[in-house]
């Protein structure tokens, strides 16, 4: 029971926090065409994207029951341990001044100032270009969501917990947009990226060795301990690649 625990509520909370980061991130996108647009194409295209990404769930399901375990697991495993660290490598870079900081006003006034500007040129589809805006935001970050959720679930019977977690991320970003209107500017996005990037790489490892047959120390608890390593190594990652502050002249 201590051990179903150890991979199950880890498996919540890294799909919970993966989702509310791509979540927050499609909804700066239709926020931003339903300011210009109203919410009518920017609601359209956003249903079309959840159409189509239960369509695919659907028809995948059944394919990966029959897939060989082991095989699964090994290439669920490279692939979320290299999704893991480029989400870990952009956060580090952040963190340490090298390249910006997501700013999802910044995203979301730039988004506006382009749906305005095709405004401008193409008055008559405006519409239609403003619902597949919407539609491929809504498409493309719960992509990514499918995967998070599929990867940690791969062959442990956690899909339930780790689809509750993912679809509990979605229904608070949402809510939260229907009822302020605005971009969670607020979220601490690199720091959530952060996590995610450390949660993914570890299970990302964890999930290689099952599919090559190792018998990893502690059963799943490995999980937490590898979470730890990749926590470490990227706080060191952190600290060596910041930048040294400019020297004041006199």
């Amino acid at each position: 029971m201590s051990s179903s625990l150890a991979v199950l509520w880890p498996a919540i909370a890294a799909a919970f926090l993966a989702s509310l980061v791509e979540a927050v991130e499609a909804l700066t996108i239709v926020l931003a065409v339903a300011t210009v647009r109203g919410w009518r194409p920017a609601g359209l295209g956003a249903l079309a994207g959840l159409a189509v990404l239960v369509a695919i769930v659907v028809a995948l399901g059944p394919l990966l029951d029959r897939v060989p375990l082991h095989l699964l697991q090994f290439v669920i495993g490279v692939l979320l341990l290299l999704f893991g660290m480029r989400w870990l490598r952009k956060a580090i870079l952040r963190s340490a001044g090298v390249i910006p900081l997501h700013d999802e006003a910044m995203a979301f006034a730039a988004e506006t100032a382009e749906l305005r500007e095709q405004a401008r040129r193409h008055e008559a589809r405006l519409d239609w270009v403003a619902g597949l805006t919407s539609f491929k935001a809504v498409l493309l970050e719960g992509l990514e969501v499918v995967f998070i959720v599929i990867a940690l679930s791969a062959g442990r019977g956690r899909l339930i917990a780790a689809s509750a977690g993912a679809l509990a991320a979605c229904l608070l970003v949402a809510g939260a947009g229907l009822v302020l209107h605005r971009p969670l500017a607020r979220v601490p996005e690199n720091t959530l990226k952060f996590a995610v990037g450390v949660m993914l790489s570890a299970f990302g490892v964890f999930w290689t060795g099952e599919g090559l047959g190792v018998n990893w120390p502690g059963a799943d608890f490995a999980i937490v301990a590898f979470a730890a390593l990749f926590l470490a190594i990227s706080g060191l990652a952190v600290v060596l690649a910041r930048r040294p502050k400019a020297e004041v002249l006199p």
